[in-house]
């Protein structure tokens, strides 16, 4: 009886630390504006939208807004992942930057609203790792390249 009291403890012990383990193997990744002009806003999860700063530090879930005549430049990872050019009058969420340090793995997905974006995705090495644009009517998955989505309002 104290026996298997002790194996149900020290298993209990080892499955709780296996979780924290896995806990601490998955993260959040950042990004960070770079370099702005006109108009720029940013709105983070349960905050109001404010004035966009180079040098701001974006996390997942962040909204980043330009107005006419304005534009970001945001570093995803510190450029090791892509860059991101903002272009005027576009509204892009950052919606999954998820890491899995165990498995080598990552997941960008932004998030297109309206407006457009140049993309410079680098080469992506891993099969378990993902980079996707994200619009109202469509998903565009790169393994690394130059690329461009647009979306447009509809009248």
């Amino acid at each position: 009886m104290k026996t298997a009291r002790l194996l149900c403890v020290v298993g209990l012990v080892l499955a709780m630390s296996c979780t924290a383990m896995a806990q601490e193997d998955t993260s959040q990744r950042t990004a960070t504006i770079t370099s702005l002009k006109g108009n720029v806003e940013v709105m983070s999860p349960n905050e109001p939208w404010k004035t966009a700063t180079a040098g701001m530090v974006l996390n997942q879930s962040s909204v980043i807004r330009t107005k006419m005549n304005s534009q970001a430049t945001v570093n995803l990872d510190g450029g090791d992942t892509a860059t991101v050019i903002v272009k005027e009058s576009s509204q892009l969420m950052l919606a999954d930057l998820a890491q899995n340090k165990a498995e080598g793995s990552q997941k960008t997905m932004l998030d297109l609203a309206l407006g457009q974006i140049l993309i410079k995705a680098k080469k992506i090495h891993s099969d378990k790792t993902s980079f996707e644009v994200k619009t109202p009517t469509s998903i565009v998955a790169v393994r690394g390249t130059t690329f461009s989505v647009a979306v447009e309002t509809v009248e």
